[in-house]
Parts: C-alpha cells; structure tokens; sequence
C-alpha cells in the first residue's frame, strides 16, 4: 500500500517536473542524438578554437572562452535536465530555458560575494556603453493637477504597452481575477510605500489609478482571462503531421506545435481548501511584489536604463521562468498528491531571494535612507488586506450558499480536470462548458501532440 502510494507521488510530481510527449509518432525529433551533439560540440570547439588569432585582447579572449562554457553548459542542460510541465513545442527548448535560469542563479551567487566595483567593472566588461552612465537626474509626480488630453495621451508609449502585455500575461499564467486585481492595487500601494528610496515610483494620481490600475493593468487582465478562456472551450484532440494530406494543413500542423498542447482549468480555491491554501496564495503573492521590486532595485543600483539590453535580457529570463514555476506551484498547493515542489521553482525562488540579497549588499549606500516605518507599514498592509481578501474568497467558495453548490458533478470539481494536463479527459467537461464552447462555435483542433 505504501509503494503504490510513493509511486502515485511520484508520478505527479514528475507530472510537473518532467512532463513526458504523449503520441509520439515522429520520433527522429524525440529520439536523443546525444553521440551526435558530442561530436558537433567537440567539432566546432576545435574549430574555434584553433582558427581564431589569440593575439587578440585579453578581453577578447575572456568573452569567447564564457561564450563556449556556457554553450558546454546549456548542452549538458539540454541532455540532463527536466524540462518541467511543458512539452510544447519541445521539450528540449524548456530544458534550455531551466539552464538559462541555472546559470543566472550561480552568476547571482558569484556577484554576492564580490564587491560594489567590481560588480560594475563586470557590467562594463559585458557591456561597454554603460561605463560613465549616471542615473538622470529627474522630477516626478509634478504639476499633477494640470490634466489635459495632450498629458495624458503621451503617457501611452512603448513602456505602456509593454506593461498592458505584462498584465496579459499574467492572466492567462494565473487565471484568477480575485488574485490579478490584488496583485495590481497591492503594487501601487508598494509603489508608494517605496518612493522614499526609489524616486522613479513617484506618479501622479490619476497616472497612477487610472493609467496603471485601470487602463493598463485592467485591460491587460480583461485581454487575459479571456484569451484563457477561449483557450480553455477548445477541445485538444491532435493528430498526426503525417495523417493530414494537404501542404496547406501540414504547414498550419506545423504553426499549431507552437501553441499549448492542452489548457488546464485552473482552480487556486475550491469547497475543499482549507485557510493553508489562503497563506500559500499569499505567499505567492509576495514573492510576485519582491520580483517587480528586484527589477528597480537592480537598475537603480547598478545604473543602466530601462530599456537597456541588460534589463531586457533579465525581464525575458524571469519571464520565461515564470511560467513552469506558476504551474509548478499551482500544483504542490493544491495536489495532495505532490510531495515537492518542482524543480523551476525551486530555482525562481532561489533567484528572486539572491536578487533581493544583491540589491541589499551592493545598494547600502541606498538602503541608508530607508525609513523603516514606512517598510514595516507596507509589509504589514500587504500582509494584512491580501489576507483578509483572500479569507473572504476563502470563506464564501467553501460555504457556499445552497446546497446544490456542494453537490456539482465530478465533471465539474474532479481534481482531474483542473489539476493536471489531460488533453482527452477535457472532453469530460459539464455540460454548460460544452454548451459555451458550441456557442462560440469553437472547432475541434485535429492536430497531434508530437
């Protein structure tokens, strides 16, 4: 009985943690060439190493040598590591992916032990335009009572895009409009709480409520949630490239390996949960405000703009690690069966904790001028309005009003259907599900998981 049990245990984690294709019917793209790669890596190590002048710079010969370590490295990740709960379009692209994030946790745990100059002197090496670059100097939040349509209309640039699509991200990865809502007003509430150290987090009022919360954050969760529900009426039901006959239907076969092989109806609390699930939410919660806080802190004091390469080489970095962690954790939390937490965000915690230890050794000179009232307040309002929101969705999803809430069909609560991906189970829906679907005349996509 205990075997049968470890080996159930087991196989949810490694649900998560290393999601094996389902239908494989073109196994030379699944099958390891790991002879192959061995001979490619040591081929063009050779080359590269013998061909190029080593009368170059010392500088020049540093940068190639990492260059080709971390190339050694990501192979090694590519035939070694898990590639989490995904498998689209391939695993080895999420394997890739957790190398990446490996190897930004270990050049976090290096810059830790260095000093403040040297860690600058490390950024000039890598990127040499940001020798002799000073924070501008800059008022924020001025003049705020002067609103016109001119002001404001500018306020809408490449940055207020991205952040619309940030927030449409996020919807769709955590599909909670509770959750999405709290997050948005618990940030500009940090937003404030933090101006006295990082004066770019200063807005006006109305840039800060009805830009921010309303317009960006609002539509980027509305545009979201709907693309996951839409995402999540379709029936998944794939077949084989070499099943379909026409170019023009390989060629889309081939487009659709691109998009998620199923979607999982995501439940973050149920009639089953108890108050633990309220503080793992919130723990989650706050691990997502001290990640957003990382990427200011960092700018702020390692001095690059905002849209330098180094600051979008490390949004894109979290960003893809986000994903497999957010699945991964949805999993542990409400999985009784998942005994670990998966091995992504293992690593995502570790790096926004070794971040935040970053900012704190390498930005005393700035973390001087803290007020730590105003750092205990934050902690404290976060900790106690998230909670008590979370408690009241808590309370009313399990007391629901009628008793007829507690008696929905297994279609419609079985831990199958919302915990883990189950491509042909989803055709097991309720019937208001499939109903829906018909409405919005959503086709079946007959394509294969390959």
């Amino acid at each position: 009985m205990i075997s049968n049990r470890r080996q159930a245990e087991k196989e949810h984690f490694t649900n998560v943690d290393e999601h094996e294709v389902e239908n494989i019917t073109l196994d030379f793209f699944y099958t390891p060439h790991t002879l192959t790669l061995l001979g490619v890596a040591i081929a063009a190590t050779v080359y590269f190493a013998f061909t190029r002048d080593d009368e170059v710079s010392q500088a020049h010969n540093l940068s190639t040598g990492m260059w080709c370590m971390m190339a050694f490295f990501l192979i090694i990740s590519l035939l070694t590591f898990p590639n989490g709960p995904f498998t689209r379009p391939h695993p080895a692209l999420w394997r890739i992916i957790f190398g990446i994030s490996v190897l930004y946790m270990l050049l976090l745990v290096f810059t830790l032990f260095q000093t403040y100059d040297d860690v600058r002197k490390m950024f000039f090496f890598a990127f040499p335009d940001l020798e002799g670059y000073t924070t501008p100097d800059k008022e924020y939040a001025v003049n705020c009572s002067s609103i016109t349509f001119n002001r404001v209309w500018g306020s809408f640039d490449w940055y207020a895009l991205c952040h619309f699509g940030g927030w449409a991200i996020k919807a769709m990865l955590m599909r909670h409009y509770g959750i999405l809502w709290m997050i948005s007003i618990m940030w500009e509430l940090t937003e404030a709480h933090f101006i006295h150290i990082l004066p770019n987090f200063a807005e006006c009022w109305w840039d800060s409520l009805l830009l921010d919360v309303l317009v960006c954050n609002g539509l980027g969760i509305y545009v979201g949630m709907k693309i996951a529900d839409l995402l999540e009426i379709r029936n998944y039901h794939w077949d084989s490239i070499k099943d379909i006959k026409t170019t023009s239907g390989k060629i889309k076969r081939a487009v659709l390996q691109f998009t998620p092989a199923s979607w999982t109806h995501v439940r973050w609390l149920d009639p089953e949960s108890s108050f633990m699930r309220v503080i793992a939410i919130f723990l989650m919660m706050f691990i997502t405000q001290m990640a957003e806080l990382n990427t200011f802190f960092l700018k702020y004091i390692f001095l690059f703009p905002i849209d330098h390469i180094v600051g979008q080489i490390r949004i894109l970095i979290i960003i893809t690690m986000v994903a497999p962690t957010i699945r991964q954790y949805y999993t542990f939390v409400t999985d009784p069966m998942c005994k670990r937490v998966g091995t992504q965000l293992w690593v995502f915690t570790a790096v926004t904790v070794l971040e935040f230890m970053n900012s704190l050794k390498h930005g005393s000179h700035i973390f001087s001028q803290t007020i730590v009232a105003n750092v205990v307040l934050w902690f404290l309002v976060q900790m106690g309005m998230v909670l008590t929101c979370l408690y009241i969705m808590w309370y009313f999803t399990t007391h629901p009003k009628d008793k007829a809430s507690k008696n929905r069909t297994d279609s419609e609560c079985s831990e199958s259907d919302y915990l883990y991906p189950t491509p042909i189970s989803m055709n097991t829906r309720s019937a208001s599900r499939k109903r829906k679907a018909t409405k919005h005349g959503s086709s079946v996509a007959r394509y294969i998981q390959d």
